[in-house]
């Protein structure tokens, strides 16, 4: 009986302890890891011989700002690709709902709608972002990364910067 007694307990403890570490990742906070070159130099991905968590930059993502939508210009944001649903993106969020943005390449100018944003990534010479798709909803987002884990020697927190386009972004 003491055997069994054992098992039952660690058995209990693991799955208690699996459950509020799930809770934390899908509620509070997780971890994503920079796969492409779009956000350079602010974020390095990996080389590709090695396994991406060894070489490239790893974020700490929080999902608190998923309750009521809460971002500003300049967040860096995780989102699933509004054109492939397996596929998830780092970009840096340029214009919120209700803002109007002029479009570079072809001097376009969109309003962004409610409940999505404007996002881009900092090297824009190879970046597929809204330039490429338009607005993304506020739904696909999966939280904002604040703080550069890895590699140890580039920890610290992600700066919340707005992208210098003068005359791109109005409210009126």
């Amino acid at each position: 009986m003491g055997k069994h007694g054992l098992l039952y307990v660690l058995t209990k403890k693991f799955t208690t302890g699996a459950l509020i570490g799930v809770t934390i990742s899908d509620r509070l906070v997780s971890f994503a890891a920079v796969n492409g070159i779009s956000m350079s130099p602010t974020l390095l991905p990996g080389a590709k011989c090695f396994p991406q968590s060894l070489t490239g930059d790893v974020l700490l993502v929080e999902k608190l700002c998923l309750e009521k939508y809460r971002f500003s210009q300049g967040d860096v944001i995780i989102f699933r690709s509004p054109i492939n649903h397996k596929q998830t993106c780092v970009k840096r969020v340029v214009a919120l709902a209700g803002e109007w943005i002029t479009i570079p390449e072809s001097h376009d100018i969109v309003k962004i709608p409610e409940g999505h944003c404007w996002v881009e990534g900092d090297y824009s010479a190879s970046s597929l972002d809204s330039r490429c798709y338009g607005p993304i909803p506020m739904g696909l987002i999966q939280g904002r990364a604040t703080h550069l884990i890895w590699p140890p020697e580039r920890m610290g927190e992600i700066e919340r910067k707005v992208p210098q386009r003068k005359g791109r972004i109005s409210s009126y």
